[in-house]
């Protein structure tokens, strides 16, 4: 059993394979999950529901009020709401409204598995272990493609690959909390890795960590 105090952050840029990883090492350790991402994507389809202006700080901050019921909702899954999220999150005022309860997980009795853009550097910058989690931009486009065809969207793998790298840029460049591989991060490109493989390595850079 993990120590209750085991916080494993998850870092990385969009379809690497973080949130796969991030779920598999919480069934591993009996932790609870939590896919910061999903929050902001929240914020995204709550302004998008209300026709909020993305580009508008104050309306992406009262977006943030009521996304309790949006948690599970299929459309965050959709690239237009990650697109929109993507631009949301640099907003300094939208990531303080969500920085808090990000923490009070990290910071639960039980320990937690968190994973997102600034894990290990902003939300748990004293976590157990904390892995940044990569892969090349080609296939991570794949990736997506595939799952959003799965689930039925119509999708063009070259629109996601423009997407992805607009993402990657906005998310790097960002001023509040851009995405950045922690000091004491393990590195895990997951390019030529199938989800299982990926997972075992997690593991294993995790009991690296654990052990020192």
């Amino acid at each position: 059993m993990p120590s209750p105090s085991l916080v494993i952050a998850v870092d990385g840029p969009a379809a690497s394979g973080k949130g796969t990883i991030a779920r598999g090492l919480a069934r591993h350790y009996g932790l609870p999950h939590l896919d910061t991402g999903k929050l902001y994507r929240a914020v995204a389809l709550s302004l998008l529901r209300w026709g909020g202006d993305p580009d508008s700080e104050f309306a992406a901050l009262r977006a943030c009020e009521d996304i309790a019921n949006l948690m599970d909702d299929p459309e965050l899954k959709s690239e237009m709401v990650g697109g929109i999220a993507s631009r949301v999150s640099a907003y300094p005022a939208v990531r303080v409204a969500l920085l808090e309860r990000q923490r009070e997980f990290a910071g639960s009795e039980q320990g937690a598995v968190l994973d997102g853009r600034d894990i290990g550097t902003v939300i748990a910058p004293d976590a157990t272990a904390k892995l940044f989690v990569t892969a090349a931009i080609d296939e991570r486009a794949r990736r997506r493609h595939a799952e959003l065809t799965t689930a039925g969207l119509p999708v063009h793998l070259e629109d996601i690959l423009i997407d992805l790298k607009a993402r990657d840029e906005r998310d790097a460049g960002r001023d509040a909390a851009p995405l950045l591989m922690a000091d004491d991060a393990l590195l895990l490109d997951t390019s030529a890795m199938s989800p299982a493989e990926a997972l075992a390595e997690a593991i294993r850079l995790v009991e690296t960590r654990l052990a020192t």
